[in-house]
């Protein structure tokens, strides 16, 4: 199992740049997710550095007075771990490392860190381990940075170059490796789901830390790991529930993130199986959370990715509670949404009954002949 990256009780910056596709507001609210992501993964946040930027420095991704300011900071405030909001090269990362001589963390390594503290299961671990394994991969050569005689060429000829061509084919073993395993799992579990029968599949998606595992445990009275800190739940849970006299099941799935990285939904490929082969998808959002539109726009944007954006869904709006002004409630009531606090329990009721309209209607299409068993409602 690859060494996470553990930045607990470290002091931390945060990085963000200002471009023409990123204003400051747009900024401020990725650095406010990017704190929370580093909270998850316990580290305390020091102080933001913001660039305006046109395009990123291909060697350094920030501009060389910036990285003079922050160096400075870093030094007197005994920084552990600067923490970028984009994806850095490997280059740009083994550059950053040597300047500023601290912990980099771009938002991908950051990720697969907090997943990697997350999983609990063989299954999950060794999904992450897979993501974990393809991040390192172009970023071995800057592990061997210690070594002298690295490059290669006149004169320069040594043990690192060696290192690393071994180093790269143990890493290409250990990915072959975990595909395997994973295929193998993939197998198992492709016959579990055949062997759930008929009933229709219900499976909830959204956004990281939007109360879909809170939902989960309410309606299915089960006891699914649920907090307030982002991807608690990694595993998929699935539960039989019953409204009036009609069953299906149920899946809680793990929350997506805005710039998820492609590793994490290559090797996630076999959970979010879950999500592609469900019948109906319960679209969980957090409507207090101030940029939930565009946690919409994330969600529906890997959905596509696994080509599942066309199926049937309803868009549950969690969390009402914490709203002050309800006015947007008044005037977006649609048939295919719904309103509800899972915490205050409140319009649960109003979501049970949409949830069985819509799974009656798929289970009536599959079966026609015993649609006189489940009554519809008004």
């Amino acid at each position: 199992m690859i060494e996470t990256n553990k930045i607990s009780y470290e002091k931390a910056i945060l990085i963000g740049i200002i471009n023409s596709v990123q204003s400051e507001i747009i900024v401020n609210e990725y650095l406010n997710e990017l704190s929370f992501l580093t909270e998850t993964a316990g580290g305390y946040v020091s102080k933001r550095f913001i660039q305006r930027v046109d395009k990123p420095n291909p060697k350094t991704f920030i501009g060389s007075g910036k990285i003079i300011e922050i160096q400075n900071y870093c030094i007197k405030n005994d920084i552990g771990s600067v923490i970028f909001d984009d994806e850095l090269s490997p280059t740009q990362q083994l550059n950053l490392e040597k300047i500023l001589r601290s912990k980099i963390i771009d938002r991908t390594g950051l990720i697969l860190d907090i997943f990697a503290q997350r999983a609990k299961t063989s299954y999950a671990k060794n999904q992450v381990e897979l993501a974990q394994y393809q991040y390192l991969m172009p970023r071995l050569k800057g592990l061997w940075t210690h070594l002298e005689r690295q490059k290669g060429g006149i004169g320069m000829r040594g043990p690192g170059e060696t290192e690393i061509e071994t180093d790269r084919r143990i890493v290409r073993d250990k990915i072959s490796l975990l595909k395997k395993r994973l295929s193998n799992i993939d197998k198992q579990m492709s016959v579990q789901r055949g062997n759930r029968g008929s009933l229709v599949r219900v499976a909830l998606v959204g956004y990281t830390n939007v109360g879909k595992s809170t939902l989960m445990n309410l309606i299915t009275k089960s006891d699914v790991f649920a907090e307030n800190k982002l991807f608690a739940t990694l595993d998929t849970t699935v539960r039989k529930m019953v409204i009036g006299n009609l069953p299906f099941l149920l899946t809680d799935t793990v929350g997506f993130i805005r710039k998820l990285p492609t590793q994490l939904v290559e090797s996630f490929k076999s959970t979010l199986n879950e999500i592609t082969e469900s019948d109906l998808l319960l679209h969980i959002v957090d409507i207090s959370h101030p940029n939930y539109e565009e946690h919409i726009d994330s969600v529906n944007e890997i959905l596509g990715q696994i080509d599942s954006i066309d199926k049937p869904s309803i868009l549950v709006f969690n969390k009402i509670d914490r709203l002050e002004d309800d006015s947007f409630i008044k005037s977006n009531k649609l048939k295919s949404r719904v309103y509800i606090s899972a915490e205050k329990k409140i319009n649960i009721n109003e979501l049970k009954q949409k949830i069985y309209k819509y799974v009656r209607s798929i289970h009536v299409k599959r079966f026609p002949y015993n649609n006189f068993l489940y009554p519809e409602i008004d």
